[in-house]
């Protein structure tokens, strides 16, 4: 059997550069690996992002002649971009039209034309696909709202999970229908939608008329001040809601029914949509809606999430790694609220799951490290707080080893503390040492001491550092180099040190340095003794520490 492993040396790529070699877009390349059998092999990483040869995809374009000319397709994306602009999803959406049932009033004769041979070649959908995936990938393009990242998507498919036959699927803002066409059977399923822009909703059911999901229906309009879905209760609701600002209806909508939990705030559109999307679910259905991670413990949305809580309805939030969204690189959570199938059926706790150590591209199945269930009291706090790592990190912490060891680090602190601590003996008393002194300046001009570094340094053996050091922090050197404000600069003139023989300057010495010592050590217990008091603190609160008993 050929070794297919390249060697070391042997430049990699990814199938995102070999579009870009041969100047077609990902999913081109995607078919080519389906439809030619001597299409590379992977040489390495994985199923996931698989690199190829760069030596033998070279080899393999050129015997193939492909990408020594503008393919076709590439061709359609210029003319439309030089059609349509940055309206470029109004012209994808008349071509996914014209293709769907030969409908080509938003197109010139040449676009319907240069559509017609490419889907001769491919097929309709390919076409469709290669253009949504040209338009996903170019930069600042408009309209990037209305495209759900390929990364997000492949989260919400596998929090969904699979979906019996006969599901009813609700997308209440699905732009150009990515997310909605992603979960459920394509023949099996039910899948309705609504979106604010005509151009993104005619796109969104053409390409279903051409792949599938067969039974799809997409409605055009403002899903909260004008919901063309009133009466449809989906087993499944998902949502990438848009971008929420203050202007999402809230005067015109202050007395809604869907509003279930609590009117939002004007700041808080987001959970808005979280109630619209769960007011269209059946008992027993579930929301999966994309959140910004700020809903979670933002003050404003507090009695909301309570409420979701306290009545069990939140099943699951997943905290996902960043760089998910299309937009910005910041984690989203995905929140999934489940309505009761009947009075004992809400939910006793809150699954948390926080993934944002794991790369975007990497598995969506959490570890068990990444996963834990809160019981619903332990949520409703002064802040209800959601965000998964706060609720993790506590579950997954050893309180008792990490208190322990705690305890026995402070222990020995404290015996080092006083093993530190000079036995100083008394003295003549204040001011013994004030008559014979000489400046700093004076050992500085004799060359006795250093100043170039941060803190002055004996250039000489008739001189202690430590010595110099500590007497430079007296009481009168402190006050001539402190300023009003109470920064500290020495006063290199000013200061002044005692004329002591080199051996008492190291008894001195020697001191100070303890002192030194002893100070640093002060500071690394109090920051023991804080960590200590407040893991003892949660630990006791939480339930996994326990006073001491007595005798303990």
């Amino acid at each position: 059997m050929k070794d297919s492993t390249p060697p070391a040396s042997e430049p990699l790529v990814t199938g995102a550069e070999v579009a870009r070699l041969a100047g077609v877009t990902r999913a081109a390349v995607s078919n080519w690996r389906r439809r030619y059998s001597d299409f590379p092999a992977p040489a390495d990483g994985g199923s996931s992002t698989p690199l190829f040869s760069l030596a033998e995809v070279r080899s393999w374009l050129a015997k193939q002649q492909k990408g020594h000319d503008l393919s076709d397709e590439v061709r359609l994306w210029q003319a439309l971009r030089s059609v349509f602009g940055d309206d470029i999803v109004t012209g994808i959406a008349g071509i996914a039209q014209f293709l769907a049932h030969g409908d080509a009033s938003a197109l010139d004769e040449g676009l319907a034309e240069m559509a017609t041979g490419l889907a001769a070649q491919d097929s309709a959908a390919e076409v469709v696909d290669g253009l949504i995936e040209r338009f996903r990938d170019s930069s600042r393009r408009a309209g990037s709202d209305q495209v759900t990242s390929s990364r997000l998507v492949r989260a919400v498919r596998h929090f969904a999970g699979p979906l019996p036959d006969g599901s009813v699927i609700f997308d209440p803002a699905c732009g150009i229908g990515t997310l909605l066409a992603s979960v459920g059977s394509a023949e099996g399923s039910v899948h309705r939608g609504q979106e604010i822009d005509p151009a993104a909703g005619g796109l969104a059911q053409a390409r279903a008329e051409l792949s599938g999901p067969r039974d799809t229906v997409i409605e055009t309009g403002d899903s909260l001040r004008e919901d063309r879905w009133p009466g449809l209760r989906a087993d499944l609701v998902l949502c990438d809601p848009p971008v929420a600002g203050s202007d999402w209806g809230r005067e015109e909508l202050l007395l809604d029914a869907r509003w279930e939990l609590g009117t939002p705030s004007k700041a808080e559109g987001e959970l808005a949509w979280l109630q619209h999307c769960y007011a269209h679910t059946v008992p027993g259905g579930r929301a999966l809606v994309v959140m910004p991670a700020s809903v979670a413990y933002r003050k404003a949305g507090r009695r909301i999430r309570a409420e979701a809580v306290r009545r069990g309805l939140l099943a699951e939030v997943v905290a996902l790694p960043p760089g998910m969204v299309v937009s910005h690189a910041q984690p989203v959570h995905l929140w999934t609220l489940r309505r009761p199938s009947g009075p004992s059926d809400s939910a006793a706790s809150v699954r948390m799951v926080d993934l944002t150590a794991n790369a975007p591209d990497g598995p969506m199945e959490p570890t068990a490290e990444q996963v834990v269930d809160v019981p619903l009291v332990e949520l409703l706090n002064d802040s209800v707080d959601l965000t998964p790592s706060t609720y993790v990190e506590a579950y997954r912490q050893d309180f008792p080893a990490e208190y322990s060891k705690l305890r026995r680090d402070i222990e020995k602190r404290l015996n080092l503390l006083a093993a530190l601590l000079p036995a100083l003996r008394a003295g003549e008393g204040p001011g013994a040492l004030d008559n014979a002194t000489i400046s700093l300046a004076d050992l500085s001009r004799a060359g006795l001491v250093d100043l170039g570094g941060g803190e002055p340094t004996s250039a000489s053996e008739q001189l202690d550092t430590d010595y110099l050091r500590g007497f430079l922090r007296s009481a009168y050197n402190s006050r001539r180099s402190t300023s009003s404000s109470g920064s500290y600069h020495l006063d290199v003139k000013g200061a002044r040190i005692p004329q002591m023989a080199v051996e008492t300057q190291r008894r001195y010495g020697s001191a100070f340095h303890a002192l030194s010592e002893f100070e640093e050590h002060i500071g690394e217990m109090t920051r023991l003794a804080e960590r200590a008091a407040a893991l003892a603190r949660d630990g006791l609160t939480n339930g996994a520490l326990l006073p001491p008993e007595e005798g303990d």
